[in-house]
This record gives structure tokens, C-alpha cells and sequence, in this order.
């Protein structure tokens, strides 16, 4: 994915910044814990194509 391109896209829910994962092809939003598919080189910024990530851990789960 063009890097360029990655700077400018932003989590469509909370406007957030977006990390790229290569290994899985998807964009990461850390703030709403989604992963958003990128297809044939193409960001798919559809809430209801998103992958739920699982829960960040407590700070308490030590």
C-alpha cells in the first residue's frame, strides 16, 4: 500500500489514524480495536466489513 495513501486514510468511526499490517492486509484502528480488510490493493473502510479485535488488556489482568 502506498505509504502516501496511508497517511492521508482515517478510521471512518472515530476519524483515528490507521497503522498498516502487510502480514494480514489490513488496516488497524488501535482507539475502536477494529481491523478493516485492504483487497486487490484497496482499503475496504466499511464498518460492516471490519474485523473486531480482541480487547486491549487491563492494566488489572497483571
Amino acid at each position: 500500500m502506498d505509504s502516501h495513501l496511508l497517511e492521508i486514510l482515517v478510521c471512518p468511526l472515530c476519524k483515528g489514524p490507521l497503522s498498516h499490517d502487510r502480514e494480514n492486509h489490513e488496516l488497524i484502528c488501535a482507539a475502536d480495536r477494529l481491523a478493516f480488510p485492504v483487497r486487490d490493493g484497496i482499503p475496504v473502510m466499511l464498518e460492516s466489513e471490519a474485523r473486531s479485535l480482541q480487547p486491549a488488556p487491563s492494566p488489572d489482568a497483571a
